[in-house]
């Protein structure tokens, strides 16, 4: 679980000099975790990004499971569980830093350092990001592409952007 977490930690909030992020967006996605032991994980699900810091993963497959940060806290429902957790965001992914510290690698590639991670970046012929691919804290490989991508301006409804769950759903804070 603390993998899934810590790469879905996508405070993302601003625009990059280089690579561009819409005031808002949605997007399919997939999401693929190879372990050191070349196991691998796929997810897949939608994403939303509204108003410089609001962000929401709603994962379909392999499991139900709604993801919502305000940049501060995040939350994870986990609907096969019935279970909700909340944490304070105090390191993670955060891209928007990852972008801006960004260098043009080859075509639509771009290599990014940031708190000792490597980042590579994929975006399409209008520099929209397509594309981030890093290894975490315990060595598995993280790669999320994205999909369908719908740029926007202004912001997304709140409701869209907030996790939803019966209130017979068990609370942990961590």
């Amino acid at each position: 679980m603390r993998v899934i977490i810590l790469s879905i930690l996508a405070v993302v909030y601003g625009y990059s000099a280089s690579i561009s992020l819409p005031e808002n967006f949605q997007a399919k996605f997939t999401q693929k975790i190879t372990n050191p032991k070349k196991k691998v994980i796929n997810y897949s699900g939608k994403v939303y990004f509204s108003d410089h810091t609001l962000l929401k993963w709603e994962y379909t497959k392999p499991t139900k499971k709604e993801v919502c940060t305000n940049g501060f806290e995040l939350t994870v429902v986990d609907h096969d569980l019935e279970q909700i957790s909340r944490y304070n965001i105090d390191k993670g992914f955060n891209l928007t830093e990852i972008l801006k510290k960004a260098k043009h690698y080859k075509d639509n590639i771009y290599l990014a350092q940031y708190q000792g991670k490597q980042y590579t970046i994929g975006v399409d012929s209008k520099s929209r990001l397509q594309s981030v691919s890093y290894f975490d804290e315990l060595d598995n490989k993280v790669q999320i592409a994205f999909m369908r991508v719908k740029y926007g301006k202004g912001k997304l409804s709140p409701s869209l952007l907030t996790c939803k769950y019966p209130k017979h759903y068990d609370m942990i804070k961590g």
